[in-house]
């Protein structure tokens, strides 16, 4: 059974302050003030679900948890599609032990402070990440296109990439040899340690 579509695009955002006043301007109203993320993925021997194009994800969002398996993902056209499951974890750190006694292990580690904005269609989604500020936008894909117009965002300028892609395209062209997109290991590289 397939489960429900997730449609949404990333764009870089550097002014966080002018977009959450525009989106303010436009009715969008705060659903989850700033808010620490951290996220694992988790993937098999021979790495699997990435050679499927498939995420497992362990997500702390603040303190709740949720475990989510995304389908290979279909960038069509402008934005990205695909199948997500997830459901709410009472207890993160015992669901990281049974994946790990599953034959899971940690395949990529990455960090954010997040913010949620809402008009009742769909969301948009601020992150503070340790590569830069990016935002997403998550709904209908018509209504996708008309937010990011309204928000000053051009189509040239969508992105459908995953955090994993953008860490590894980010250091291609810095070449730092940080593992994971964590602030503390950016830092790390950024000191020399």
């Amino acid at each position: 059974m397939a489960g429900p579509k997730e449609i949404e695009i990333k764009f870089v955002a550097p002014d966080l302050r002018a977009l959450r006043a525009r989106l303010r301007m436009l009715g969008f109203r705060l659903v989850t003030p700033r808010t620490r993320e951290t996220n694992v993925l988790y993937d098999l021997s021979g790495h699997p679900l990435r050679s499927r194009g498939e995420v497992l994800r362990l997500r702390r969002y603040g303190e709740k948890w949720k475990l989510t398996h995304k389908a290979r993902g279909i960038s069509r056209r402008r934005h990205k599609s695909r199948e997500e499951t997830e459901t709410a974890i009472e207890n993160g750190v015992h669901m990281h032990r049974i994946l790990l006694s599953l034959g899971f292990q940690p395949s990529f580690r990455y960090e954010k402070f997040r913010s949620e904005w809402t008009d009742g269609h769909g969301h948009v989604v601020l992150d503070e990440t340790p590569i830069g500020n990016m935002g997403e936008i998550e709904g209908p894909a018509r209504w996708i296109d008309r937010t990011a117009a309204a928000l000053g965002i051009s189509r040239q300028n969508y992105i459908t990439s995953s955090y994993a892609e953008l860490f590894s395209t980010w250091k291609e062209k810095t070449g730092s040899k940080a593992e994971e997109m964590t602030f503390a290991a950016i830092q790390r590289r950024r000191r020399g340690t």
